[in-house]
C-alpha cells in the first residue's frame, strides 16, 4: 500500500471515529453556543411537555373535558418539537440530551408535584411557562442570528408561533367570563 492510501484510509478512519463531529461550516463557538442553548431549550421543553401531561392526567372539574383535551393537543405540539431540537443540535456538531438526570440539570422551568392543582392554576401556570418558552426562544434566535445559523433561526420562529398560541389559548380558556358572555 502506497503513502497516500495509509494516509487517507488513516483520514477515513479518524472521521469514522471522531466524536460525533458532523461537518459544517460553523465555527466551533457557535456550535458550542448554539448547541449548549438549544439543549437547554430541549430541556425546557421537555419539562414543560412533563408538566402538561400531569395537567392532562390530573385534570379535574366543570370544564374537564375542554381542558384535558386542551392539554392533550399543548402535549403533543411539545414533543413534537424534541426530536427536531435534538436533530438539530447534532446536525450542527453538538451533542444532545442523554437522560432525564441530563434534562433536570438544564430544565429551567419548574416542575409541579403538587397532590393537587386547582384546574385555573393549572393552565395559569402553563401559561407562564410558555410564555417564558417563547422569551427562551427568541434569546436563541438571536444568538442564531448573531453566528448566522439560518437553518436553527428558521426553525425557532414556528416555534416561537406555536408557544405564542399555546399562551393565548391558555389564557383566554382560564379567564372568567361574564354574564354576557364576553
Amino acid at each position: 500500500m502506497s503513502k497516500t492510501e495509509d494516509s487517507r484510509n488513516e483520514t477515513l478512519t479518524e472521521k469514522r471515529h471522531g466524536v460525533l463531529a458532523t461537518p459544517t461550516d460553523l465555527k466551533g463557538k457557535a456550535i458550542r453556543d448554539i448547541a449548549g442553548a438549544m439543549n437547554a431549550i430541549l430541556a425546557d421543553v421537555f419539562g414543560i411537555y412533563l408538566k402538561t401531561k400531569n395537567f392532562h392526567w390530573h385534570m379535574s372539574g366543570p370544564h374537564f373535558r375542554d381542558y384535558h383535551l386542551l392539554l392533550d393537543e399543548h402535549a403533543d405540539q411539545l414533543f413534537a418539537m424534541t426530536d427536531p431540537i435534538a436533530e438539530r443540535v447534532r446536525k450542527l456538531g453538538g451533542s444532545t440530551l442523554r437522560s432525564i438526570g441530563h434534562i433536570s440539570r438544564l430544565q429551567r422551568m419548574s416542575d409541579n408535584d403538587a397532590e393537587y392543582v386547582e384546574p385555573l392554576d393549572m393552565l395559569a401556570e402553563l401559561c407562564e411557562d410558555n410564555t417564558m418558552l417563547a422569551t427562551r426562544l427568541r434569546e436563541v434566535h438571536d444568538l442564531c442570528a448573531e453566528h448566522r445559523d439560518i437553518a436553527t433561526a428558521s426553525l425557532i420562529e414556528a416555534w416561537i408561533d406555536e408557544a405564542e398560541k399555546r399562551t393565548w389559548f391558555l389564557f383566554e380558556s382560564s379567564r372568567k367570563g361574564r354574564s354576557s358572555g364576553h
